[in-house]
């Protein structure tokens, strides 16, 4: 038996990254995956990589932006699995421009990308997510949501919004069984993260010190916290902030 029997999820942001990672862990898990992505070579890697391994995996082309984009990949959800149960606002773009280094185009964009895509996402989601009799929705946000910083404004700002949304989310849908929950992982070594805070040694020294626990973590360490979310484990958790930081903000 395994945790996400009988369960359909679909992550945004799936190609690669945590969100591949997470697809895989859903799929091993007995979930029927589908991964949306604007990145098609890659999105497609991993929805070949889980079928071949005996997975249930579809890869769609997503614009988290684009609200017709979001009822395509819902639909087209359903059509393939029959319903949706989890949804996993897992995309997103990560900036390092202070306030005044932060031009009114990048804005909107990290915006765009990180705060309304999961708006579009969860509100396209709900209506099958009701008709399926519930459900659980992840949406990735950051420590970054949860504390300030020198730099990074308008990501920052985003995640910010996506933990209050989250919020926001669990407290209307709670009494239809429909959960919402933020994840708020540290620095993660992913290809997000790559060329900013692990653009070499110096750079991946420096931010594992900032962990208590000494090093950065893994793809995999935050996927197993969304998989807790997702599954049933967690029922009497919604509009909670799940924090996966190697003690980085207990400091």
């Amino acid at each position: 038996m395994g945790r996400l029997d009988n369960k359909v999820a679909l992550i945004s942001g799936g190609a690669r990254g945590m969100g591949a990672v997470e697809a895989r862990l859903f799929a091993g898990e007995g979930a029927r995956v589908v991964i949306g992505d604007v990145l098609e070579d890659e999105g497609r890697k991993t929805e070949a990589e889980i079928n071949e391994t005996g997975g249930e995996c579809l890869f769609l082309n997503l614009d988290v932006t684009s609200e017709s984009s979001w009822d395509q990949a819902v639909a087209a959800t359903v059509a393939r699995f029959g319903k949706l149960d989890i949804l996993v606002n897992n995309a997103g773009i990560f900036r390092t421009q202070g306030v005044e280094e932060t031009s009114e185009d990048l804005w909107e964009q990290v915006m765009e990308i990180n705060a309304k895509g999961v708006f579009l996402g969860t509100k396209q989601a709900i209506p099958e997510i009701r008709k399926a009799g519930g459900g659980s929705i992840i949406n990735i946000s950051s420590v970054a949501g949860l504390t300030g910083g020198a730099r990074s404004a308008a990501y920052r700002a985003s995640k910010g919004a996506v933990r209050l949304f989250t919020k926001s989310t669990a407290i209307q849908y709670a009494k239809e069984g429909i959960r919402a929950n933020s994840v708020h992982p540290g620095i993660i070594d992913t290809p997000m993260t790559a060329p900013n805070l692990m653009a070499d040694e110096d750079s991946r020294n420096t931010s594992a010190s900032r962990h208590p626990l000494g090093r950065v973590g893994q793809a995999e360490d935050v996927a197993y916290g969304v998989l807790f979310l997702a599954s049933d484990e967690s029922s009497f958790m919604t509009g909670s902030e799940l924090v996966i930081d190697g003690g980085l903000t207990a400091q």
